[in-house]
């Protein structure tokens, strides 16, 4: 089978060989740069560097343990075959028949020679057939050196770095030559997944795979224990030295967000190289006054830091984008990546919720501590400084950000349902459905805060792009090197409100910038509309706010863990009306100067009416009459639940009480109260008769005093008797006596000719015949 298969394959890459043309991999295909532009389509944010950033070098300009540690990893037998391992192919070839999208590994570094300069990228077996065809000519007329240099000068190492000479300067300021084992067998770890193996994002999968490389290494004698032991112990490199030269430009940390889209939709090898001129939609005179405004509010060099997105709500574009104080120092981007629990910023997606379904700002709800039942538990909600209003409206709730009112809101409009509006709104990660929802309990980012706010703006319809989907956009329209269209990346509108509800909601978010919690927000003859955040400990800080031209969410806290700002606004605590609303102030106001003031659109609703309702079974009903926790909700007309539950008089919820003994099922009932009647059923043999067998209802509600039917076993043969203490003889008897047969189960230490136990126990159903094994002392 072995010898068969291995001529199938001689032949039929020989076969393939023959059809194509030679292949030379010192011509490298011709990449072109592209650029990444502002929105003002001129001014070069980044270099999509392809060939002319990699630096080719010689053979011996290559460390040899930077040789030994990729073919290692990355094809072990490299010396000792020609080009194509047979047994490699003969597995992809077997994988692709099987699974037919899924296409195997096997390729040698020859073939990943061949296929980065010669062959096309599709995942076909037609492909990897005329990739092994090349490897092998390939292997007739080079060495195994120069082809292992041709490779190493070819391969993508991440963060921009193309070519092993790229990737030591890029990841440690060195030349291929001078390369550690520990920096080697970082890089040759890298290529396989650049973006989850990056040091920079992903550390403890680079080192983990740096571990891996070194394993290898050892296991083919290429290097000692102690050599392995001590790279493994070495550090990665530092995130701020990661970088190719000139990448910071004025917008560093947008740059990498357009840059992810860019390589989702058009793979590694398009976007560097592949002559792409994109066109983003970032402000540059608005990202220096995003910077300007944290700066001019934040001014102490350590304390809290802040994140900044500005979104223009009829186009969805990304104007402004501050995710950092520095880009050198870290790469993380506190407003795409920070995810951070929003606290009261999220409340207008549950008021958004309670409009969809047709309840008017005018329902009153008594604020108050409460407790709400959430299946297995209470979960206690209370207002910040124990701060209550007695009871209030809708609107006063938002303005003066009430706990108790938005728990209570979000108990009747249902935390799904909530959830299912943010996503509709804007927000993109998943969401917990639960009723801790409402108060901004799951993590979510600036950047999500601001489209949705931006869909506020823009009369309750979110924008996306036509090209990328369901996010904003951050990029316009993108050219090839010849200046041909590619894709224009137009807005799309989703309707997620309707106008009047839309324009509703935004006339009570103005209340709050107008009189309630975010009045350090407002501008000067110019409407405004918004909503602060607070966590619990004043962990977070938030303001999302929105004028007809513009949305933006500004976050402040620490970065790297969650530390309660107890002090640091003017020896005060932090909240979203403090240090995140004077920054929304700052920069609003000068993004929009010179710019006319528009106002709001108006609204219109009919009469409205009031509904006594109850959740029941997972819906919204009209109480009956009979109904406990009700809510009387004002509905505009045409809304509100139409079928009526069926509560009960005096109701209770029926407890299960199946698999208790009886004394304990009449005590649990009685505690509702309810009453309890048992009624019997033939037990099987060896059952217990003390335990409630079944109920009758088994669930459900229930009156008062209602009575609930319990079902036990009832003996037809008697029970077995107590035996423990009889002397063997006395045992027997007694068994005989109740037609039943005694045996000896054992004989164990004890009291001599005496049962020390029995098996069934005693009490338990009898039948004719039923064997009882008994177990005698014999001391």
């Amino acid at each position: 089978m072995l010898l068969g298969l291995a001529s199938f394959s001689f032949g039929m890459i020989t076969a393939v060989a023959s059809q194509i043309p030679n292949c030379d991999p010192r011509q490298v295909p011709h990449e072109v740069d592209g650029h990444i532009y502002a929105n003002d389509d001129h001014t070069i944010l980044a270099t999509l560097r392809g060939a002319e950033s990699r630096i080719l070098v010689k053979s011996d300009e290559i460390s040899p343990i930077m040789q030994q540690a990729i073919v290692s990893i990355e094809d072990k037998r490299f010396y000792e075959h020609h080009g194509v391992d047979v047994r490699g192919i003969a597995r992809a070839v077997w994988a692709d028949v099987a699974h037919k999208s899924v296409v195997q590994g096997g390729s040698t570094i020859t073939q990943q020679l061949v296929k980065n300069s010669c062959v096309t990228t599709a995942r076909t077996i037609s492909r990897k057939l005329k990739e092994a065809a090349l490897a092998w000519q390939l292997e007739q007329h080079w060495t195994k050196l120069r082809i292992l240099t041709g490779y190493l000068n070819t391969i993508y190492f991440g963060n921009g770095a193309y070519g092993v000479q790229r990737a030591a300067q890029t990841y440690f300021n060195t030349t291929a030559a001078r390369l550690t084992l520990a920096q080697a067998a970082l890089l040759a770890g890298i290529p396989a997944d650049p973006s989850r193996y990056d040091p920079v994002t992903n550390p403890k999968a680079a080192r983990d795979r740096r571990l891996e490389v070194l394993q290898a290494m050892f296991a083919q004698g290429e290097i000692t224990l102690p050599d392995m032991q001590r790279a493994a112990r070495e550090p990665l490199p530092h995130a701020a030295n990661v970088h190719l030269p000139g990448i910071e430009g004025p917008a560093p940390f947008f740059v990498n967000y357009a840059k992810q889209q860019l390589i989702e939709k058009y793979g590694t090898r398009k976007v560097f190289g592949g002559g792409l001129n994109v066109q983003t939609t970032i402000d540059l005179r608005l990202q220096k006054l995003a910077r300007h405004a944290i700066q001019s509010v934040l001014r102490e060099p350590n304390g809290p830091s802040a994140a900044l997105v500005a979104v223009r709500p009829r186009t969805g574009e990304i104007l402004a984008m501050y995710g950092g104080d520095n880009f050198r120092q870290s790469q993380f981007n506190l407003a795409v990546q920070g995810e951070r629990q929003p606290g009261s910023s999220f409340k207008p997606f549950v008021l958004a919720t309670a409009l969809k379904q047709g309840i008017s700002p005018s329902t009153t709800f008594a604020s108050k501590p409460v407790s709400i039942f959430i299946g297995d538990k209470y979960w206690p909600v209370h207002n910040y400084e124990n701060d209550y209003i007695g009871s209030g409206d809708l609107t006063t709730a938002t303005a003066v950000s009430d706990n108790s009112i938005f728990a209570q809101l979000t108990q009747l409009v249902g935390p799904a349902n909530v959830a299912k509006t943010a996503h509709q709104l804007g927000i993109t990660r998943h969401l917990n459905p639960y009723f801790a929802i409402g108060l901004g309990a799951d993590d979510v980012s600036p950047l999500e805060m601001a489209r949705a706010f931006s869909t506020f703006a823009n009369d309750g319809r979110r924008v996306d792009g036509s090209v990328f989907g369901n996010r904003p956009r951050a990029i316009a329209r993108i050219s090839n090197a010849t200046g041909k269209l590619v894709d224009d990346n137009r807005p799309v509108n989703h309707a997620a409100l309707t106008r009047d509800e839309d324009a509703l909601l935004t006339s009570i978010l103005e209340g709050v910038v107008r009189s309630g919690t975010g009045k350090a927000a407002a501008l000067p003859d110019r409407v405004v509309a918004g909503k602060t955040g607070t966590t619990e400990n004043y962990g977070d800080a938030w303001f999302v706010g929105y004028t007809p031209q513009l949305a933006t969410a500004v976050w402040v806290g620490y970065p790297n863990r969650l530390r309660p700002m107890l002090t640091e606004y003017h020896g005060e605590p932090v909240a979203g009306g403090t240090f995140p609303a004077e920054i929304w102030h700052a920069f609003t106001q000068q993004a929009l100067a010179g710019t006319s003031a528009e106002s709001f659109p108006g609204y219109s609703y009919g009469y409205t009416t009031s509904k006594r309702v109850v959740w029941r079974d997972g819906r919204l009903r009209l109480d009956n009459g009979n109904c406990r926790n009700t809510a009387l909700v004002t509905y505009f007309a045409g809304h509100g639940p139409s079928r009526t539950a069926d509560c009960k008089r005096n109701e209770v919820e029926i407890p299960r009480v199946v698999g208790m003994t009886l004394a304990r099922a009449k005590l649990r009932l009685a505690g509702q109260p309810l009453n309890a009647n048992v009624v019997y059923k033939p037990a099987q043999p060896k059952q217990r008769l003390d335990l409630v067998l079944d109920q009758f209802p088994r669930r459900g509600r229930a009156s008062s005093y209602d009575t609930i039917t319990l079902v036990l076993a009832k003996p037809l043969h008697g029970v077995v008797p107590h035996l423990i203490g009889l002397s063997l003889p006395q045992a027997r008897a007694r068994l005989r006596s109740r037609g039943l047969v005694p045996g000896i189960a054992r004989f164990a230490d004890g009291r001599g000719g005496h049962v020390l136990a029995q098996m069934p126990v005693p009490g338990v159903a009898a039948a004719p015949g039923m064997q009882i094994k008994l177990v005698v002392g014999h001391g």
